[in-house]
């Protein structure tokens, strides 16, 4: 068996330029999400953006889905730009976009790329007129699109026509693999199309949203060979819970490791009341441990065994890592590089003396029956050790020190 050190190189696409977001090309994966609100309340979905943007989100797809939510986009926008967050709104069409961009002008002009989905866009005799009509909105207000094909809204015409022609051949594939080549030519014929009308090359992203790991490899494997469009990863209906992430995280990592993907979304179902962010550091915790990018400092932590019975090096883990997130908003302004930063908070003598030394700054917490004393490792030395009640204050204090110390800025002129 063989084991891959690193990823693959990068499959080769073309960039893609999203309001200053540069998708594709030898540009950084990019991380997206998409709110849940209602778009036609306007308080509420600018909330959400923001929140979203603020956890690390750099496109953020909106529903655009009747007229009320059409008239709310630049309302939404307004709202965005008086708390200082920018970033790009995708709007998210299906069924009747062409009429909505038509009727909403200010919607068209103020969102910054359109997504819009073949097997949703018309049928029959208007499917071609209307999706015409999105794409020729979008050169002329100068918008990129996602063409996002899903096998739940598969154009029925061409997996008929293909289950046809299969049945026909002397070797028939499987349903399965006829289903997989209906899902690529649609993207494939629906970006040719485009570009026949007028869409730069340059302008348009493709996306295959299946709902099972390895047809999603599959599918986008194939892509992948046969154009050099800009892709969007993720699995569709991924679930809830670690269900969805870890199905999602299996699927996405299997192509980003073969070089496959230029930006990513988890589609998590969010638990009642949840969190919508944790969509958000999912992503970014998926290109940080497979080491595309840097987001926040990595926090390792042992899993805890029959030695670690006390729960003092969970609780520290929990604080330091809370911390982090908290802080990064600031610390991204004030310490530049700060995301490269490792930590280590292990729970006994068999592996966190070693595994702190390995971190940037580590802690070794006392396991059960040991002496209750947790030395502090900084860039592999040993340089105290923590005593007593104050354990965790005193390492976070440690840790800002040491942050302050390597990633604070110098004023240069004053040296």
């Amino acid at each position: 068996m063989t084991f891959l050190a690193a990823p693959l190189a990068r499959h080769r696409t073309v960039a893609v330029d999203v309001a200053g977001v540069k998708v594709g090309g030898d540009n950084p994966i990019v991380v997206q999400s998409m709110t849940n609100t209602d778009t036609a309340d306007i308080e509420a979905t600018a909330a959400q953006v923001a929140a979203l943007a603020r956890a690390g989100s750099e496109l953020v797809r909106i529903t655009v889905d009747r007229d009320e939510a059409a008239s709310a986009v630049p309302h939404i926008r307004e709202r965005l730009l008086k708390w200082n967050v920018e970033v790009p709104l995708v709007g998210d069409f299906h069924y009747i976009g062409h009429k909505l961009l038509a009727d909403h002008p200010a919607c068209a002009e103020t969102l910054d790329k359109y997504r819009i989905n073949p097997g949703n866009v018309g049928f029959k005799v208007k499917r071609d007129t209307q999706f015409a009509e999105i794409v020729e909105m979008a050169i002329r207000y100068g918008k990129p699109v996602r063409i996002g094909v899903n096998w739940g809204s598969l154009d029925q015409e061409l997996l008929t026509h293909l289950m046809d022609e299969n049945s026909r051949a002397a070797a028939p594939r499987s349903a399965r693999e006829v289903m997989h080549e209906a899902i690529v030519q649609s993207a494939l014929l629906s970006a040719a199309r485009a570009e026949t009308i007028g869409l730069a090359r340059d302008r348009i992203i493709l996306s295959a949203k299946v709902s099972q790991v390895q047809d999603l490899v599959a599918v986008y494997v194939e892509l992948a060979k046969r154009s050099d469009y800009a892709l969007h990863l993720g699995l569709t209906e991924a679930g809830m819970g670690s269900k969805g992430l870890v199905a999602s995280s299996a699927a996405m990592g299997l192509l980003l490791q073969q070089g496959i993907g230029d930006t990513i979304r988890y589609s998590l179902t969010p638990e009642p009341g949840g969190d919508r962010t944790k969509e958000v550091i999912a992503s970014q915790e998926l290109l940080q441990t497979m080491g595309f990018r840097s987001f926040v400092p990595i926090v390792a932590a042992c899993p805890g065994c029959g030695r670690t019975t006390s729960t003092v090096f969970q609780e520290l883990a929990h604080d330091v890592q809370d911390y982090i997130r908290t802080s990064m908003p600031v610390w991204r302004e004030k310490y530049p590089g700060v995301e490269a930063l490792n930590l280590a908070v292990m729970g006994c003598i068999v592996n966190g003396p070693g595994e702190s030394k390995h971190a940037d700054i580590g802690i070794s917490l006392p396991g059960t029956g040991e002496h209750p004393a947790a030395p502090v490792y900084i860039d592999g030395e040993h340089v105290t050790t923590l005593r007593g009640d104050g354990i965790v204050a005193e390492f976070r204090t440690i840790v800002e020190a040491y942050i302050e110390r390597r990633f604070g800025r110098r004023d240069v002129a004053a040296e």
